[in-house]
């Protein structure tokens, strides 16, 4: 479906974003369980942004492993995707995009604002699966570098012990996210790209998303 062919009245869209995340900078309580996370500085920088939330009672849960659903949130509310600048024939659906969705699931409005931003998701897309880090790298650096309208980089590929790994459509998005300095390989010079990504690891990824592109005018 060519999405942005249908047409929708702007009452419709208010009515569609009203309720869609966006940035709060209110007090909020600091997540009472990263005493052992290394990204804790990061973590809380985030919250108080108002681009991650936790779990509930204050607490992140940075360990926990997150679903295609919960990782295409993170990225929407991070930068602030909306359907602003689209316009359809009639309210969109979550299943009009994806064939495993649930319209009345609690990630249906974020579905559909990736899919209209046109970010590299499969029709067959299953929201409570997880996702590994490398299908999380891919969507954040796509959408980072739209968002930013970054240039093209001149790459020298870094050598990843676990290359053979690495799924053949993802492995430009992951030199170029190392490149920029978005993800980093371990003491091993492993990624571990088939590894499912926790909450810390999908923080940590987009503050250094944000960070680079506050540093990084977008072209003009």
């Amino acid at each position: 479906m060519n999405v942005r062919q249908n047409m929708m009245s702007l009452s419709i869209i208010a009515l569609l974003t009203v309720s869609f995340a966006q940035p709060s900078f209110a007090a909020t309580t600091p997540f009472t369980d990263l005493t052992q996370s290394g990204a804790k500085d990061k973590i809380l920088a985030l919250q108080q942004q108002g681009v991650i939330k936790g779990v509930d009672d204050g607490k992140f849960a940075p360990d926990e492993k997150i679903t295609a659903a919960q990782g295409v949130q993170l990225i929407v509310n991070a930068f602030d995707l909306s359907l602003a600048a689209i316009r359809f024939v009639k309210a969109p659906q979550a299943t009009d995009f994806f064939s495993k969705a649930d319209n009345d699931a609690w990630y249906a409005e974020s579905l559909i604002i990736a899919a209209v931003n046109e970010l590299e998701l499969p029709a067959d897309l299953d929201p409570n699966a997880e996702w590994t880090k490398e299908q999380f790298i891919h969507q954040l650096m796509r959408v980072m570098e739209t968002k930013g309208n970054l240039p093209m980089i001149k790459l020298v590929p870094v050598e990843i012990q676990d290359n053979h790994e690495l799924t053949v459509d993802y492995q430009g998005s992951i030199q170029r996210a190392l490149s920029r300095g978005i993800i980093h390989l371990d003491k091993e010079n492993k990624l571990h790209p088939q590894k499912a990504i926790t909450r810390e690891e999908a923080a940590e990824m987009i503050y250094h998303a944000l960070a680079y592109l506050k540093n990084h005018k977008p072209l003009t």
